[in-house]
């Protein structure tokens, strides 16, 4: 039975499904769906009117958390959560982490004012625009960097130095940064830098990348 997964490109949490998916080897059909104009019907999809949305066959899936479980626990082969209780609650803590926390400060106080306002509008951002997220790039993102560069110390992986949901969703909203022209301090960060150059080196990303690049990467004011 086909998979399908319908939300749009510029959702971390759409993304972060996708590259599991990917991960995973698993076949989908993918319906867009813009969380600005969803269809009449969305509500009976999505109660809470948000992407993603999963279906496996008739039954529908919502929030990507809850859709990576379910296709971790559909599908065996290629594990994405660690078996062990420790690594099993550490990479979920971590994609709360990431969705919870670190999303609402990259994505809604950067990307979102950046790429998606000025998009909707068909304007560039404005110089305050502009000064506001690099306030927020200077002051209030480097306190998350700090906190994953600890948590990945000198391994390659998050948890138990091998690939896990908590690395597609780390990489996952950094894709929204790169789109607003904004790159892990490498000096700062080193740790953290290196690791979003391999997870971005990876096929799974670097496909939904180059689909989604021409639509969401800035245009010069």
């Amino acid at each position: 039975m086909t998979y399908k997964l319908m939300g749009a490109n510029v959702s971390p949490f759409v993304r972060k499904v996708r590259v599991l998916l990917a991960e995973k080897g698993l076949a989908y059909d993918y319906e867009p769906v813009s969380p600005f104009a969803p269809p009449a019907n969305w509500r009976e999809i999505s109660p809470l009117g948000k992407i993603p949305a999963f279906m496996d066959g008739s039954k529908v899936v919502n929030d990507s958390t809850v859709i990576c479980q379910y296709i971790e626990r559909k599908n065996k082969a290629v594990p994405m959560l660690p078996a062990d209780d420790d690594g099993y609650i550490q990479a979920l803590w971590l994609e709360e982490y990431i969705d919870g926390g670190f999303s609402a400060v990259a994505g809604g106080k950067v990307f979102f004012p950046l790429i998606v306002a000025p998009l909707r509008s068909k304007a560039p951002p404005d110089a305050a625009t502009r000064a506001e997220a690099a306030k927020v790039v200077a002051e209030e993102v480097p306190t998350f960097w700090a906190y994953m560069e600890a948590q990945l110390g000198n391994n390659q992986f998050f948890v138990n130095n091998t690939l896990t949901l908590a690395d597609i969703a780390v990489a996952s909203i950094h894709v929204n940064l790169l789109h607003a022209q904004v790159k892990v301090d490498a000096a700062r960060f080193p740790k953290l830098a290196a690791f979003m150059e391999r997870m971005l080196a990876r096929p799974s990303f670097k496909a939904v990348i180059e689909e989604e690049a021409p639509m969401w990467t800035l245009k010069s004011a």
